[in-house]
């Protein structure tokens, strides 16, 4: 039987390994755990939009920016999975994905292969697709195409104007826009995140 990532309630499943490195052991619910993520995520978008002239398709600035809004919740925020999960590239395949997405980008935006929304909601989805981190990889890639869009000269992108990582309408026309970008059709995910 195949898992759909898509169907999954909330985040990636947390291997038993994984989360021996919460940081906050006082946390014992998926809730509390959804409002001390936000509060870290808070902190990493802050520092994402003051690096306003940095190179943002590198891989320390993407490892960087998930430690930044990861480092009060897990031990292993920016640092590349060692476990595979039900979406994303194998584990030892993480560094050379990246690259190859980092430098296809770095392409589309020097001959402007995309208009900036296109090319940023793509990046995103990609992103995604390699899955380089044990957990949050949809936030993750939702602030660095963020970052990205602003950096083309665009507006931040809304996703929504909701949180996607608890189930809700929202979320599940956000993961169905995913599924669309996955079959080739970016379209409904463009839309999405200009909602």
């Amino acid at each position: 039987m195949v898992i759909d990532f898509y169907d999954a309630p909330g985040a990636t499943p947390i291997d038993p390994d994984e989360a021996l490195g919460l940081v906050p052991k006082h946390i014992t619910t998926q809730a509390a755990l959804n409002t001390w993520e936000e509060a870290n995520i808070v902190a990493g978008d802050h520092w994402a939009f003051r690096q306003k002239k940095k190179d943002i398709l590198q891989e320390g600035f993407v490892r960087e920016l998930h430690r930044k809004m990861f480092d009060k919740t897990w031990l292993w925020a920016g640092t590349f999975r060692s476990s595979n999960k039900n979406i994303g590239v194998d584990s030892s395949q993480i560094a050379t994905r990246l690259h190859d997405l980092l430098a296809n980008t770095h392409y589309q935006v020097a001959h402007q292969v995309y208009p900036p929304d296109e090319l940023a909601v793509r990046f995103h989805h990609q992103l995604v697709m390699v899955h380089a981190f044990a957990n949050g990889n949809g936030r993750h890639a939702r602030l660095m195409a963020d970052v990205l869009i602003t950096q083309l000269g665009g507006k931040r992108f809304t996703w929504g104007h909701a949180s996607l990582a608890v189930a809700s309408g929202a979320r599940n026309a956000y993961l169905m826009a995913l599924r669309a970008a996955d079959q080739g059709s970016p379209e409904s995910l463009i839309q999405f995140a200009r909602s």
